[in-house]
C-alpha cells in the first residue's frame, strides 16, 4: 500500500479546509475505501478522518428525520423512528453486507461507495473507463451478469452497489453537503451521475465537498413501504435486482406510490414514469404489470444480463402486490 498522511477532522469546517487537492480523501469507516487502496484502485496521498462528526438521528422541524453522515448503518436500521416510519430503509440496510460491516459502515460512506465491478477492481489485468478514462470497458464483452441495464452507456455498464440508497431514492431523501463555498442540499436521486462519456465522474460533489447528513422528509406513504432484494445467495451478496416501494390506496384507487430499483443501473434508479401511470389506477395485477413494463422500457442488455429486465419486472409486480394486499 502506498504511504499516505492522516489527519482527524475536529469539525465539518476543519475537514473541508484540509482538502487541498484530489489526492485527499475523506475516511469514514473505510469499509470500501481501504479495500480500494489495497487493490491499488485508490491511491490517496492524504486521508481526513471524519468518523467523529455527526452521527445523530434526530427529528426535523418539518416532521422528518435528519441522519448524520457518520451514523453507522446498524444504528439507522435499529432506530425506532426509522423502523416505524421508513421500514423499507431498515430492510434495505439489513439486507446489505454482514452484521460486522454494518456495525462499521457509515451513511456517508454507503452513499459514496464505488462499484464492485470485477473489471474496475482489476488494476493489472482489465480495462476500465471509470478507473482510467479512455481505456475501454472489458465488461461490455466480458462477464456482465451483474451489470446494469438502465442508464448505462458504451463507456460503462457498472452498477451502484448500495441497498440503502435505493430506499433513500424512493423516499425523496435529500443529501446535506458542506464545502469551501458553503452548504447546499442535493436530492439523493440527483447526487450520482450517469456514466455517459465520463464514467469516472460519479457524483456532483465538487473538490472537498463533504456529505454531512441525509434528510428524510415527512411522508405518510413511507410507513407503508418495503424492500426486496434478489441475489445469488442469501447473505453477503450484491443485488441482481432490488426494489424499494411504497403504496397508498384510498377509496379503492392508488393515491400515491414510490418505486426505486437497485442492481440495474449506475445509480439508485427512481421509476417515476411507472409511478405516474399508477396514480388513480385500481391496484391489481394488470396495473402493476403495465407499470413494471414502463419502468424497464429503456433497458439495454448484454448477453450475460439479458435476464435482468424480466426479473426486475416480476419483482416490481410482486412487491406492489404484497403492499396492496397488506393495505386492504
Amino acid at each position: 500500500m502506498t504511504p499516505f498522511d492522516y489527519a482527524r477532522a475536529r469539525s465539518e469546517q476543519d475537514a473541508v479546509a484540509r482538502v487541498k487537492d484530489a489526492g485527499t480523501k475523506y475516511l469514514g469507516a473505510g469499509t470500501n475505501l481501504v479495500d480500494l487502496m489495497r487493490e491499488g484502485v485508490e491511491v490517496p496521498s492524504r486521508l481526513v478522518d471524519v468518523t467523529r462528526l455527526s452521527s445523530r438521528i434526530e427529528p426535523t422541524d418539518g416532521g422528518g428525520l435528519l441522519i448524520g453522515a457518520a451514523a453507522s448503518n446498524t444504528a439507522v436500521a435499529e432506530d425506532a423512528a426509522v423502523r416505524a416510519r421508513y421500514p423499507a430503509l431498515a430492510r434495505a440496510i439489513l439486507s446489505g453486507a454482514s452484521a460486522q460491516i454494518r456495525n462499521m459502515a457509515t451513511v456517508g460512506g454507503n452513499i459514496l461507495q464505488r462499484t464492485r465491478c470485477t473489471y474496475f477492481l482489476d488494476v493489472e489485468g482489465a480495462r476500465c473507463n471509470k478507473r482510467q478514462p479512455g481505456q475501454g470497458c472489458d465488461a461490455l464483452e466480458g462477464f456482465n451478469r451483474g451489470h446494469g441495464v438502465l442508464g448505462v452507456s458504451p463507456a460503462c455498464i457498472a452498477t451502484h452497489p448500495s441497498d440503502m440508497c435505493v430506499a433513500l431514492a424512493a423516499f425523496d431523501a435529500v443529501v446535506h453537503i458542506a464545502g469551501a463555498n458553503g452548504r447546499r442540499h442535493v436530492p439523493l436521486v440527483d447526487l450520482h451521475r450517469l456514466p455517459g462519456d465520463t464514467p469516472h465522474l460519479e457524483t456532483v460533489l465538487e473538490l472537498g465537498e463533504l456529505i454531512t447528513a441525509v434528510e428524510l422528509p415527512s411522508q405518510t406513504i413511507t410507513a407503508r413501504s418495503t424492500y426486496r432484494k434478489v441475489r445469488d445467495r442469501a447473505s453477503y451478496a450484491f443485488a441482481l435486482v432490488s426494489v424499494a416501494a411504497a403504496l397508498e390506496v384510498a377509496e379503492g384507487r392508488i393515491a400515491d406510490v414510490r418505486i426505486a430499483l437497485g442492481g440495474v443501473a449506475p445509480k439508485p434508479w427512481r421509476a417515476r414514469e411507472a409511478e405516474a401511470t399508477l396514480i388513480g389506477a385500481v391496484p391489481g395485477q394488470s396495473a402493476f404489470v403495465a407499470a413494471a413494463e414502463l419502468a424497464l422500457a429503456g433497458a439495454r442488455t448484454r448477453p450475460g444480463n439479458a435476464f435482468k429486465p424480466e426479473l426486475a419486472r416480476r419483482t416490481i409486480v410482486a412487491v406492489l402486490s404484497d403492499l396492496a394486499g397488506a393495505g386492504q
